[in-house]
């Protein structure tokens, strides 16, 4: 009994530790996106009718829209920051953990392409299949206005969502569940099912896009041990997402 309570206490530590970890970020996140989903399926019109706004302007001054923009930014990706900080404390050495300890540049890149390539396209295709069937809101990725600081901005806003979602909720979140002794196969469905929930706001099919995507992730992972090719990926998928709707807003309207 007494060579069992020091690891018992650690697993009750490490599973509170998940619980605010996931409370002050995406968990949050996919408490605020339920609700978000309820109030649309009850609004006038159905969810098929209303919108959800990705990156919106919030003041009519430029400069102080740009600031907030910023800001959003710098503490969006404090709590991956924060998931690192702690992976960091325990022994041996986190970068290891995060498959960061031996740099692999090419392989990287090339599989966060190829990552990005794998879900994108069906990723779209599955939008547009649940707009027509109304089990989506019309999503904006960027309702910024037009000036010289916007593109920039939607490029760092990508960066953000990647490090703090694929750092989180693939990284933290799976090495966690391992050491409190979850199979692969519940781990990678926690993950998945996270990625979506935190989605929902957009609806049914956002919800069913994204847990496909985590499963892919997180399946990469597993086999990888490296999270940089999904930062890559997901950083891709954003960039593309939102700096294309951007440009093209005009001659977007089938995705409407």
């Amino acid at each position: 009994m007494l060579l069992r309570e020091p690891r018992d206490s650690q697993w009750r530590t490490r599973r509170t530790e998940v619980l605010f970890v996931l409370a002050l970020s995406l968990g949050a996140s996919a408490v605020y996106a339920l609700v978000s989903l309820i109030a649309k399926l009850t609004a006038p019109g159905g969810l098929a009718a209303q919108s959800a706004t990705l990156n919106g302007s919030v003041s009519e001054r430029p400069y102080l829209d740009l600031t907030y923009q910023l800001l959003g930014v710098v503490f969006g990706v404090m709590p991956a920051l924060f998931a690192v900080h702690l992976l960091s404390r325990d022994p041996g050495d986190a970068r290891a953990t995060l498959g960061l300890h031996r740099p692999r540049p090419v392989f990287d890149l090339a599989s966060g392409a190829g990552l990005a390539a794998l879900i994108g396209l069906p990723g779209l295709g599955l939008y547009v299949v649940a707009r027509e069937l109304g089990l989506n809101a019309n999503v904006v990725p960027a309702a910024l206005p037009d000036l010289w600081w916007t593109v920039p901005v939607l490029i760092l806003a990508a960066a953000q969502n990647a490090v703090l979602e694929e750092i989180v909720v693939v990284a933290y979140l799976q090495t966690r569940l391992q050491q409190l002794g979850a199979c692969v196969a519940t781990t990678v469905t926690t993950s998945a099912v996270l990625r979506g929930s935190y989605h929902l706001y957009q609806g049914v099919g956002a919800f069913v896009g994204n847990v496909v995507m985590g499963v892919v992730f997180s399946l990469w992972y597993v086999r990888t041990r490296r999270v940089l090719p999904l930062v890559i990926a997901h950083t891709i998928l954003d960039v593309v997402s939102f700096v294309g709707y951007a440009l093209l807003r005009e001659h977007l309207s089938f995705l409407r």
